[in-house]
């Protein structure tokens, strides 16, 4: 599996992102894509051994598309310079569901879960399952998890106070500012350079599903997706 050539590639798109460029290098692109569909679909089925829930998940629904959105954006290159895939189920990338997601980018590689920019209804039932259920969620976002997965997203735009509903003197009040409920591991690139790199990723997935679980039962409560 080439994903350390994916690396390259990527590393040469970032450098080089023009229609131009792109056009003299679309069928080897497609060739690495399909090569991290395989990876995608790999590690679905060997998720699929300890989460049921995604067996049988297409990686083509999955992975996100190659192209920017630029409509919006001051920047106006047209291509990302990462491949990224979301696997949850009911959707794949599109599920409102907490997932596995898996990134790669040269110099930023990542694996992550739990669930990211939930809607406000789901974020408010979110935080009600942590205030009423803190002690299961404190045990499977401790050690061992929290070292396996050390980066709680959303640091940086948490809300400033406790949200109304819950004490504002909580003593883990912290965990209720947060707007996404997602962890992260950072990814060397050498890591790519491996012939055996999908069981490891698995065991670093498996410590993520008691958390989808967790997300899930209200997730599926809030939007009737039982």
């Amino acid at each position: 599996m080439r994903t350390a050539e994916i690396l390259q590639f990527l590393t040469q798109l970032r450098d080089n992102n023009s229609r131009e460029w792109f056009a003299s290098q679309k069928d080897y692109c497609k060739e690495l894509q399909k090569d991290f569909e395989k990876l995608t679909q790999d590690v679905i089925e060997e998720i699929s051994a300890f989460d049921p829930e995604i067996k049988g998940l297409d990686a083509k629904n999955c992975i996100f598309r190659l192209y920017r959105d630029t409509r919006f954006s001051p920047d106006k290159t047209p291509y990302k310079s990462h491949f990224g895939a979301y696997m949850a189920s009911k959707g794949g990338r599109k599920s409102p569901r907490a997932g596995y997601y898996l990134h790669l980018e040269p110099g930023n590689s990542f694996i992550s879960g739990g669930i990211y920019m939930p809607d406000a209804v789901v974020l408010k039932a979110l935080r009600q399952a942590i205030y009423e259920n803190i002690d299961e969620w404190l045990e499977i976002t401790g050690k061992p998890f929290a070292s396996v997965f050390p980066d709680m997203y959303g640091e940086d735009d948490k809300l400033k106070k406790v949200p109304l509903g819950f004490p504002k003197d909580w003593e883990q009040g912290e965990l209720l500012k947060y707007k996404h409920y997602a962890f992260g591991r950072n990814i060397p690139d050498e890591f790519y350079s491996q012939t055996e790199i999908v069981p490891q990723l698995i065991e670093f997935y498996k410590y993520l599903q008691p958390v989808n679980r967790f997300l899930n039962f209200t997730v599926d409560e809030v939007l009737n997706l039982g």
